[in-house]
């Protein structure tokens, strides 16, 4: 393993482990030796990182915005670029753009190998954009409504041509290959229901909270399709 790539880990590992880790769990995850690891905090140390702690105490990583810029692997840097390519096979504008935004900040910081990498990844992803019916509604107002876990009322024409005005609350989204759907917790019903997202013909804030219930709801939903 390359000292980039071992600091890379390091790293990761500090990120992703209970603090403090011991220099021994440290050490296993990176793959060396207790005294390679304490040389590995010291070289960290000495590039910026903001690691407390000792040897015998363990180490918390204190994340800072004045650390050098994140490195990757070349393989994690061809899983971005295809990752976001990706994106535009979905049809969602909206979402497309803030993934090329975010990729093209990401090459931004990276050292400059990496960089020409990220600009010339190998990997490629062919597939037709998606033709999906476009949503009559504001996309980022129903996402701010699942990030903030507030629910919404909406007008819905259903596939029977029914139109009813209900609140929901707003649990996630999934995108096929003619479809936008919404996941959602249905408070008329009081159960959960899917609705064709271009079938919303209006949407509004409902004033209301569901937090922090989303994860537990859309955790049940699943448990419920996984027993049939």
């Amino acid at each position: 393993m390359s000292r980039t790539d071992r600091l890379m880990r390091l790293m990761d590992a500090l990120r992703r482990l209970p603090a403090p880790a011991t220099a021994a769990r440290l050490a296993a995850e990176t793959g060396v030796s207790t005294r390679q690891l304490y040389r590995d905090i010291a070289t960290l140390r000495a590039g910026g990182a903001l690691i407390d702690g000792e040897a015998g105490l363990g180490y918390t990583l204190t994340e800072d915005p004045a650390l050098p810029p994140q490195s990757f692997s070349r393989l994690e840097i061809e899983a971005l670029v295809l990752a976001i390519s990706a994106l535009r096979s979905i049809g969602d504008a909206q979402l497309t753009a803030a993934g090329e935004d975010a990729m093209a900040r990401i090459i931004a910081t990276l050292p400059e190998s990496q960089g020409r990498h990220a600009m010339h990844a190998t990997l490629r992803l062919f597939r037709p954009e998606a033709r999906l019916p476009a949503p009559g509604i504001d996309m980022s107002l129903l996402r701010a409504a699942m990030w903030e876990e507030r629910s919404l009322v909406i007008d819905y024409l259903d596939l029977r041509e029914a139109r009813t005005t209900r609140e929901i609350w707003p649990l996630g989204l999934s995108y096929g290959e003619s479809h936008i759907m919404l996941l959602a917790h249905c408070r008329l019903r009081q159960d959960f229901r899917v609705f064709h997202v271009p079938r919303i013909q209006a949407m509004w804030p409902g004033g209301t909270s569901f937090r922090p219930r989303r994860v537990a709801l859309v955790r049940d939903y699943a448990a419920r399709r996984r027993a049939g």
